[in-house]
């Protein structure tokens, strides 16, 4: 009891309260303590080496440098021979590329004969690492083999399982080396040389320089035979090699010399040349679905940013080496009134790649169309196509 000073009030006072209860500000900082000390402790653990070879390749993989340029500003078509090409599919090509750094090549693959070529000191080049266009082979050598059909599934882990239309629309990875490994390299390099890997496409063309094929497997610390089934690793494709492999899939197994007529005298007396007869065409409808399934919903949908009138089959290949970046895309317009196969090759930093190829080939389906060149007049096998019997130049 105490006496309130000059009111006259009497009144009672806890002051055990205001002495014993702990200021807030000691609480905050035991909890602060706490915390630091659960940090400190998850800091110290034990990390996994696996975990810091994701973390480390994650790292690396958003940080990748690119030394080249997507893009020119020089003429690189400078040196081409277009005497010989068709004007209408080679503007269409021409519009199409604009100044990305690439080629574009388009083959009629009822014959062999190159409609245009751009850039063609590239399309002549010792080519590049395929990426995952080398899948197509792939799939034709485990079809081939009965190791695969369209619908088996392949285990690619754990619970994952995936089958061949959905490998090649989205492009899958796991699913191919897989496969590769099954097939061993044997069998894979077989196959690759038989669809036209390795060895001139060309006949007779000027400056073709050929690309390689190991004669052995890559040693295991580059992935081994399931990285060059995937990504084509220790493999150097030319875009004729891939143009002619496309053709002979277009066509339904003939694997057709590419010709490139340098003036209306050769367009006039043309003549197909028939390197050798693949035995496919029950295999084709089998990839059939996986490459139209890569342009209506998987990797190469960017063509339909340009063209929908007809049905585009084809694949897409990204990868990198030493600073430069590959975009690939191969396919052919299956029209009612024939078909034209058309391959994109891109070289450069980052904006290149295997969409924005597929891009490029739909802005010329896209010319093409609008200039009625399919409906022009189909493009039907020659009856009497010259067998050659010339053996190819196989390294």
């Amino acid at each position: 009891m105490m006496l309130l000073p000059g009111s006259g009030i009497a009144a009672n006072v806890n002051l055990g309260t205001l002495t014993t209860r702990k200021p807030k500000s000691h609480l905050t900082e035991g909890q602060r303590a706490h915390r630091r000390m659960r940090h400190l402790a998850r800091s110290r653990a034990v990390v996994h080496p696996r975990t810091v070879a994701t973390l480390h390749s994650r790292r690396h993989h958003y940080y990748e440098r690119f030394s080249a340029s997507s893009f020119v500003n020089r003429d690189q078509t400078e040196g081409d021979v277009t005497t010989g090409e068709d004007p209408v599919v080679r503007q269409a090509a021409l519009d199409a590329l604009g100044n990305m750094n690439g080629t574009v090549v388009a083959i009629e693959p009822t014959s062999g004969r190159i409609l245009a070529m751009v850039n063609q000191k590239l399309a002549l080049s010792s080519g590049a690492q395929p990426c995952s266009t080398i899948k197509l082979s792939v799939a034709l050598a485990a079809l081939s083999e009965g190791i695969i059909s369209k619908d088996s599934q392949v285990t690619l882990g754990g619970r994952s399982r995936m089958n061949l239309t959905q490998a090649l629309a989205h492009s899958n990875n796991a699913y191919f080396e897989a496969v590769g490994r099954q097939l061993g390299f044997e069998k894979v390099s077989f196959y690759a040389h038989e669809f036209g890997l390795g060895e001139f496409a060309g006949y007779g063309i000027p400056g073709e320089q050929l690309g390689t094929y190991p004669a052995e497997v890559i040693p295991a610390k580059l992935g081994g035979v399931g990285k060059m089934c995937s990504f084509g690793e220790g493999v150097s494709m030319t875009p004729l090699q891939l143009g002619a492999m496309v053709g002979a899939i277009a066509n339904g197994g003939t694997l057709y010399y590419l010709q490139h007529p340098t003036s209306p005298e050769q367009v006039a007396s043309f003549q197909p040349r028939i390197k050798r007869h693949l035995d496919i065409a029950p295999l084709i409808p089998e990839i059939s679905d996986g490459m139209a399934g890569a342009v209506t919903y998987g990797t190469a949908r960017s063509v339909r940013l340009n063209f929908n009138e007809a049905e585009i089959l084809g694949k897409t290949g990204t990868c990198s080496r030493a600073g430069t970046r590959f975009g690939w895309f191969a396919s052919y317009a299956n029209t009612s009134v024939g078909r034209v196969v058309v391959v994109v090759f891109l070289e450069g930093g980052r904006p290149t790649f295997g969409p924005k190829a597929a891009e490029i080939s739909g802005r010329m389906y896209r010319s093409l169309y609008d200039h009625s060149f399919f409906a022009d007049k189909p493009l039907m096998p020659p009856a009497d196509a010259e067998v050659v019997k010339t053996p190819s130049t196989v390294q």
